[in-house]
């Protein structure tokens, strides 16, 4: 095998071990800091590690009629996640980004919430079904957006490619273009909705559905969908920072990498804190949120093949 497969394989190996452990980590560092907002002292930051752990070595109970898809669903869900990770850069290109477009990474990012649709449609029960049901309305007015954000930055890439659309010289060449700009305030004010987190956590509403899809999962599957949850937040950062944060990305490999995950650790702390000072929408209120989010990203869309 030659060098440059070697270091394919090896980066994509790193970014996911470094996506399996820091995952958890930053998922604590998020309840600490929401505790601190709420003057509570909180658990922690190992907390998430043992719940995982707990989860783990519990019994896995299903009933006898559970269909093989409500099996099957907690394990690809985070094997998804696991595959967008090496096509991701996190700190470093991983070389698998040349070998991947972007219509590939759509295709896993929204396989991986089909997941989460499967595993509440299997379970049967009234809150999964009704979590379903406000999953699949959340998709289908978001996935738009992430869609239309990939395509602008191809146009100004002229090219499918991951390695030429996720490097941040779409978006900042020369100077950072209008419709670059309206792309980098959609997707902060829609980034929320893609980390599943409060106020856009409608699915789940734990005070409302009870974990809504997941309510009927135990154990080490739901120990899976938690942990693939954990890492989608990493995942969403890493592709934002890739896109329109890439500043530092040309130091050396150590500096670099270091700098990719002091982003991160900023973007879970803006997710938190914005989650910790705002209410749930309802259903209703988010769909109109992201029509009206949808109409700007179009608009940035013709900016882009314009050239501007």
């Amino acid at each position: 095998m030659s060098r440059s497969g070697l270091w394919a394989i090896g980066g994509g190996l790193l970014n996911i071990i470094m996506l399996l452990v820091l995952a958890p980590f930053l998922q604590g560092v998020s309840r600490k800091l929401t505790a601190r907002i709420q003057s509570r002292q909180g658990p922690p930051l190992w907390q998430p590690y043992f719940d995982l752990l707990k989860l783990l070595g519990k019994e896995d109970i299903e009933s006898g009629e559970a269909p093989a898809m409500q099996r099957f669903a907690a394990y690809l869900s985070l094997a998804i996640v696991l595959t967008v990770a090496c096509l991701v850069p996190m700190g470093f290109s991983t070389r698998m980004d040349g070998i991947g477009d972007i219509i590939l990474l759509i295709y896993l990012l929204t396989v991986s919430g089909v997941c989460t649709l499967l595993a509440g449609l299997a379970a049967g029960s009234t809150y999964s079904l009704v979590g379903i049901s406000r999953e699949m309305m959340t998709m289908i007015s978001l996935e738009p957006l992430l869609v239309i954000a990939l395509v602008t930055g191809a146009v100004h890439a002229h090219s499918l490619r991951l390695d030429n659309v996720l490097n941040g010289a779409v978006y900042a060449r020369d100077a950072f273009p209008w419709s670059g700009l309206l792309m980098l305030i959609v997707m902060l004010l829609s980034f929320q909705a893609f980390a599943q987190r409060i106020p856009f956590d409608i699915s789940e509403a734990e005070t409302e559905l009870m974990e809504g899809p997941l309510m009927e999962y135990s154990g080490p599957k739901l120990a899976l969908f938690k942990y693939a949850q954990m890492a989608k937040l990493v995942v969403y950062a890493a592709l934002f920072v890739a896109m329109f944060v890439p500043f530092g990305a040309n130091l050396p490999f150590p500096l670099s990498w270091l700098l990719f995950w002091v982003k991160v650790v900023v973007m879970v702390i803006l997710v938190t804190l914005v989650a910790a000072t705002h209410a749930r929408y309802r259903i209703d209120q988010a769909i109109r949120f992201f029509a009206g989010l949808i109409a700007v990203a179009l608009g940035s869309l013709v900016l882009a093949s314009y050239g501007y």
